[in-house]
């Protein structure tokens, strides 16, 4: 047994975000800039072996027991499932989240190689919205996504929303219906602050409330209670399923918090909402053993602030955006 991970709030740490790399195969709206992105060079970005090692360090000396991959977009680095292999073998629940658009042609690769659950991001099921924030036509693609998944055995397959008002708010009960007949978790989450135009304001968040009232009134609800998962979950009375909320804004998840991030090019950050993060990187290919890496994590997470403060005077916006963090 390892040394449990503890912040200063007491918050123990045991589930690693770890981006795969910064690229993505869609220019979404809220993730990137209409002129795109310089993305990171290839060398700066970890190897898998760099991946493995921090993942490894974090699970056997600090009882770390999930493990998510994100981006960017994961599927559009080269021979991932051999890092979901090399990962699977630490013995983590192994998960990952994915826009889906080449999910059909990796799912049964990914599952084979050890990936146990998937989170699949779409913000619209009509063709022209989702072409308009994606900026790509690949509605059609992502749908057969998540049915190769559901094939492939990923249990749960969840289904994840960033509401925006004005933008796709009148879509709640359509991913509600989606999710009861596919029998996919769908899980709404608030619109956050790191959209890369840093447009951001408070009037476009959807709150909670209103999406478990407008899904409530034609689908009865009831809570379930909530853990760790930032999700709050209200389950179907008629047993067709659940739903997931993510409050992000209106009713942060923070004094429950358990993770950290790793980003593609090896900065570790305690908190989506970092404003700094240590260079793992530069650690592992300076010759750091294993002890240092510990050393650097542990002053890490000791630094973790109480909470993100959004909506806040306080509050300041990190310079990366979502892509370039990982979810």
């Amino acid at each position: 047994m390892g040394t449990p991970l503890v912040d200063s709030f007491g918050r123990v740490h045991r589930d690693l975000r770890i981006s795969v790399t910064d690229r993505c195969n869609f220019r979404c709206v809220y993730c990137m800039p209409e002129e795109g992105m310089d993305w990171t060079p290839r060398e700066e970005i970890l190897t898998f072996e760099e991946i493995e090692r921090i993942a490894r360090v974090l699970v056997e000396r600090f009882d770390f027991d999930s493990i998510r991959l994100t981006g960017g977009e994961p599927t559009v680095r080269a021979r991932l499932p051999i890092l979901v292999a090399k990962l699977a073998a630490l013995g983590v629940d192994l998960a990952m989240t994915t826009n889906g658009a080449t999910l059909g042609l990796m799912a049964d690769d990914l599952a084979a190689a050890g990936l146990r659950r998937i989170n699949i991001s779409i913000d619209s099921l009509r063709p022209d919205r989702f072409l308009e924030l994606t900026r790509r036509d690949a509605l059609t693609e992502v749908l057969e996504g998540i049915d190769a998944a559901v094939a492939a055995g990923f249990d749960p397959v969840k289904v994840n929303v960033v509401l925006m008002r004005g933008i796709n708010d009148d879509e709640i009960l359509d991913f509600a219906a989606f999710g009861r007949d596919k029998g996919v978790h769908v899980r709404f989450i608030e619109f956050m602050p790191l959209d890369a135009d840093g447009a951001w304001t408070a009037d476009q968040v959807v709150s909670r409330d209103e999406i478990v009232a407008t899904i409530g009134a034609a689908h009865p609800l009831e809570a379930v209670t909530r853990g760790h998962d930032p999700a709050e979950r209200h389950r179907y009375l008629d047993g067709r399923g659940d739903i997931g909320v993510i409050p992000s804004v209106t009713d942060a998840f923070c004094g429950a918090c358990d993770r950290v991030r790793l980003t593609a090019e090896g900065g570790l950050r305690n908190c989506l909402f970092a404003l700094d993060e240590v260079d793992l990187r530069g650690l592992l290919r300076g010759g750091g053993t294993d002890d240092e890496l510990a050393d650097a994590v542990t002053g890490n997470v000791a630094a973790k602030w109480a909470g993100h403060q959004i909506n806040q005077v306080q509050f300041i916006r990190p310079a990366k955006s979502m892509s370039q963090i990982g979810g």
